[in-house]
């Protein structure tokens, strides 16, 4: 008879998963840093260096309308490449823009700017396919939950993307330099650097694992590309006629009416009084910082609905004190104040943009995961119209009508949110009931 001992014991483990799915959001983090550190920086110049009938600040808002545009057929183009390939694709876009600051004229930067505009498109919506197609992935391979999965990896994400902020403002601080007569040297260089960054982050994208989710699978080649269009065009309006993205669009909207005040109002009316040009780089440095450990807490705390809708109204009410602070008590101060304040508004700034970076991403991720290509293209046409519509305005309007209008539509946008949150709770609560 047999023993226990001679009795083979059969453990059943779980299946191996066939790809690395931590690894991929690594290589996404780092390669977006590398891109996004030379592209950032770039932006937040562009307004200074290339002054010559503004230049700059057109081709910023060329940009951004060709990036509304293009948003709209973006996820089109990444469901028929593949997220990856479409990450791959989108790179090109910025590293010509680069290339066209080398030799700035409206016949180098116009172009460009178009170009950028479509592959910025293809590029954001493909990441937040990518990254959210490897949470659900990496949930389901390990039996997490997918909310908290989610949250991680998009806190890992836009925590090392904010902090291309600050390795960017270092290296322009670094290699700038503010010549007699205004002048400033030593763009050429500075560009070629970004140029090379870009370049390690454009290879890092190659080792990326393909996703064989549904936005990988290529449709029939029989289906014309019209027929494509048509289609896309009607999943558009479908998900337009969803009452959870119309109440998240306000919100999405503002997001990029945060982003915008920043670069073309914060740099403009609020550093460069109190702290002169050479400042513009050390207080995105910390505004960069603040956003990127913001992200990181953010998404580390992120589990569900619940978690998401606490984090979105602190941010936003940590956004509100400082707009009220704007409009109501701000005024230029001299000596350590006037160093201290506008640092300060920019770290609390940079706070409100890691929550609702992490939360927006997340948010789509668990409401709209069966559309994820469709979800992110709305996220992206939507914050990419009110940035564009920032750099037209702004410099027709005053600083004191700029902090209303983000008032008015943080508030706006907030209430929408939490209406839209409220809902979930009671039908989480009938069906728990």
């Amino acid at each position: 008879m047999a023993t226990d001992e001679e009795t083979p014991l059969l453990i059943e483990t779980p299946p191996t998963p066939t790809l690395n799915h931590k690894k991929d959001v690594h290589i996404l983090c780092w390669a977006f840093l590398l891109i996004f550190l030379a592209y950032g920086a770039a932006q937040n110049l562009e307004s200074t260096i290339n002054t010559e009938g503004d230049l700059g600040t057109i081709s910023l808002g060329i940009l951004y309308v060709s990036f509304t545009f293009f948003s709209v057929l973006a996820s089109l183009v990444v469901k028929k490449l593949g997220s990856k390939t479409a990450l791959i694709l989108g790179t090109t876009g910025y590293l010509l823009f680069i290339a066209a600051n080398l030799k700035p004229t409206w016949y180098t930067m116009v172009p460009a700017s178009l170009y950028l505009g479509f592959a910025a498109s293809i590029i954001w919506v493909a990441q937040g396919t990518y990254l959210t197609s490897t949470a659900h992935s990496h949930a389901n391979d390990f039996n997490l939950h997918e909310g908290t999965v989610i949250g991680k990896f998009n806190g890992e994400f836009w925590g090392m993307f904010a902090s291309h902020q600050l390795v960017g403002n270092l290296i322009t601080l670094a290699l700038l330099r503010d010549e007699k007569g205004g002048s400033t040297s030593g763009t050429t260089l500075l560009f070629i650097v970004f140029l090379c960054s870009m370049t390690l982050g454009t290879i890092l994208m190659c080792f990326l694992s393909k996703r064989n989710g549904k936005e990988e699978q290529m449709q029939d080649s029989r289906v014309t590309f019209s027929s494509s269009v048509v289609s896309l065009l009607k999943a558009m309006l479908n998900l337009l006629l969803d009452i959870r993205i119309l109440l998240i669009i306000p919100l999405i909207a503002y997001s990029g009416l945060q982003q915008a005040f920043v670069w073309a109002e914060y740099t403009k009316q609020i550093v460069k009084p109190s702290l002169g040009e050479r400042g513009v780089g050390g207080a995105m440095a910390v505004y960069g910082v603040f956003d990127a450990i913001c992200s990181l807490a953010a998404g580390r705390l992120t589990f569900g609905l619940s978690s998401i809708t606490i984090i979105v109204s602190a941010g936003a009410l940590i956004q509100i004190i400082v707009l009220l602070w704007l409009l109501l008590g701000y005024s230029v101060a001299g000596g350590v104040l006037g160093t201290v304040y506008p640092l300060l508004i920019g770290a609390l700034w940079g706070i409100g943009d890691g929550v609702l970076n992490t939360q927006l991403s997340a948010l789509l991720g668990i409401l709209f995961k069966h559309d994820l290509e469709g979800a992110f293209a709305q996220l992206k046409l939507w914050q990419s119209a009110s940035i564009a519509v920032v750099f037209f305005i702004s410099s027709s309007i005053s600083l004191q009508t700029m902090v209303i209008i983000l008032f008015a539509a943080l508030c706006i946008s907030l209430a929408g949110f939490l209406f839209l949150m409220l809902q979930f709770e009671k039908a989480f609560s009938y069906h728990a009931s």
